[in-house]
């Protein structure tokens, strides 16, 4: 997938992921953040964390980003490290905040990705899930040449409706969703350009037919009630005569 992305439909891609991680990210507070995977995609740069990581799956990916990193000071990220999605090293609600560029679709095991997704989420924390979409034209390319390289293979994408009930069944409620990336993959510049009308039209027309979409959800926990300030009064009844507790 690192060599399509150097095509232009995968420029095209990424250009369009940048801007919705980034409105995603951008007002989500909290200390630790993390992406996992897909360093091309600077996830967590529009976020004001003070912690924030970047996981790779192999030494050898690592070593082919570290020669078109960017500057330390321009990258989204404070520290890199070589992770498995499935298991990650850090205790129960610990992160704030989780990016997964493409992560499910190139794991072995994107069930387990997401239940330790769940397991190191504080209550209320937040997850920003990139992947394509089977459903679309994209998938329909991908589907009569798997082989093709306009394309990465999509047989292993997971479709959003499918996404939607792995996250309900670890209470991870879905927050907002988008579809994006209308136009057909082709290698050429030109052509690809060409195409362009079809953006505008695709998100009037069949905004769910997008090549790609975000998914941002909100970790739930059953049982959580916000407390408000101890030094606010309870408010009482109209026409009440005597207060309603009575304290020695």
């Amino acid at each position: 997938m690192h060599h399509w992305l150097n095509s232009p439909t995968g420029r095209y891609l990424l250009d369009w992921e940048q801007q919705r991680c980034d409105e995603a990210v951008a007002d989500v507070f909290g200390y630790h953040s993390l992406q996992l995977g897909l360093p091309m995609l600077q996830g967590l740069r529009a976020n004001r964390m003070p912690h924030r990581w970047l996981t790779v799956e192999s030494t050898a990916e690592a070593a082919a980003w570290a020669l078109r990193a960017p500057d330390p000071e321009h990258a989204s990220w404070t520290t890199q490290a070589v992770l498995e999605p499935a298991a990650l090293p850090f205790p129960e609600a610990s992160l704030d905040l989780l990016v997964l560029p493409h992560t499910l679709e190139r794991t072995e095991d994107p069930h387990g990705a997401l239940r330790e997704v769940a397991r190191v989420l504080v209550p209320e924390g937040r997850v920003v899930i990139c992947g394509i979409n089977p459903a679309s034209w994209w998938g329909m390319q991908s589907a009569l040449a798997p082989r093709s390289t306009r394309l990465p293979d999509a047989r292993s994408a997971i479709g959003y409706w499918r996404l939607r009930d792995w996250l309900r069944l670890l209470a991870l409620d879905v927050e907002a969703v988008e579809f994006g990336c209308h136009r057909p993959a082709v290698q050429s510049a030109q052509w690809h350009q060409r195409w362009g009308w079809m953006d505008a039209l695709g998100e009037r027309a069949w905004p769910i037919l997008g090549g790609v979409y975000c998914v941002v959800a909100i970790k739930r926990v059953p049982g959580m009630r916000l407390m408000g300030p101890a030094w606010r009064q309870r408010q009482q009844p109209a026409g009440a005569s005597a207060p309603l507790v009575h304290r020695r």
